[in-house]
């Protein structure tokens, strides 16, 4: 990898639990990925486990974890990423979002939770790159898509935007030993929305899509995606999309996406 200035992709991935890093499958997914893309001069992720208004920026320098599980084994809390902090990187967020009329906080010690770093210590092991969290300030789709509009310019900097959530999200409905319908059939139905541009039917997944409610009873795991289709929409990268990273884990579908 290389790094680069040129228009960086967005990405919309499922990041996993702790146990992501067990799998036999999934972290050479993550890594294929992470080397076929320019290298980033900076890594700005919304992850759907900070949910915080106003929005916040967390932490510009290298600060502890957030080991946001419970129940886990204790290895898992021993992981570490010391990415460097990105100072620039949040300045750049603050004027954008000011210039939009839309308010923002400071968290200065907030560390990066488990939908930033799981996926992140796959895709970017040694821990080199400045990261950025952000926090989600609403889970409505529309106004996350404005957020990712807003913050579209980043990408022109050499800034990789991340929408870190699951494609399918309902752990009170999983049942051992199999896929469940629900889970496939959004699936599914997400992939053809996304390869079809329905920005529509997304925003209404709710409503519009087989299982919705099912798949998501509560949004926040899909709520990412829309930050990322903001960042593609306003360049016009929806068109230019590819599915990653597919099928299921734990019943759960991990459907990652690429857009530019």
């Amino acid at each position: 990898m290389t790094e680069s200035l040129e228009r960086m992709p967005a990405l919309y991935l499922s990041h996993g639990a702790p146990p992501l890093a067990d799998d036999a499958l999934w972290p050479d997914q993550l890594k294929a990925w992470s080397t076929d893309l320019p290298r980033p001069k900076a890594i700005l992720m919304v992850s759907a486990h900070w949910e915080e208004a106003p929005l916040a920026l967390g932490a510009t320098e290298t600060v502890p974890l957030v080991y946001d599980f419970w129940g886990f084994p204790e290895h898992y809390y021993q992981v570490t990423y010391a990415a460097p902090g990105a100072p620039q990187l949040a300045d750049s967020v603050r004027a954008l979002l000011r210039g939009a009329g839309m308010p923002a906080q400071d968290i200065p010690d907030r560390g990066l939770d488990h939908g930033a770093y799981v996926p992140l210590v796959e895709m970017y092991p040694a821990a080199d790159i400045p990261v950025l969290q952000i926090s989600m300030p609403t889970l409505d789709p529309q106004r996350l898509m404005d957020i990712g509009r807003r913050l579209a310019p980043l990408r022109d900097e050499g800034v990789l935007i991340v929408g870190s959530g699951f494609f399918t999200h309902n752990l009170a409905a999983l049942r051992q030993g199999g896929t469940p319908s629900w889970s496939v059939e959004f699936d599914v139905w997400g992939r053809e929305a996304l390869e079809a541009g329905d920005v529509d039917g997304l925003l209404d997944f709710a409503h519009k899509s087989p299982a919705g409610q099912l798949a998501h009873p509560r949004t926040e795991h899909f709520a990412p995606l829309f930050v990322t289709l903001g960042a593609a929409e306003a360049v016009g990268d929806l068109g230019d999309q590819r599915s990653v990273i597919d099928g299921f884990w734990m019943g759960l579908a991990k459907r990652s996406v690429q857009f530019g």
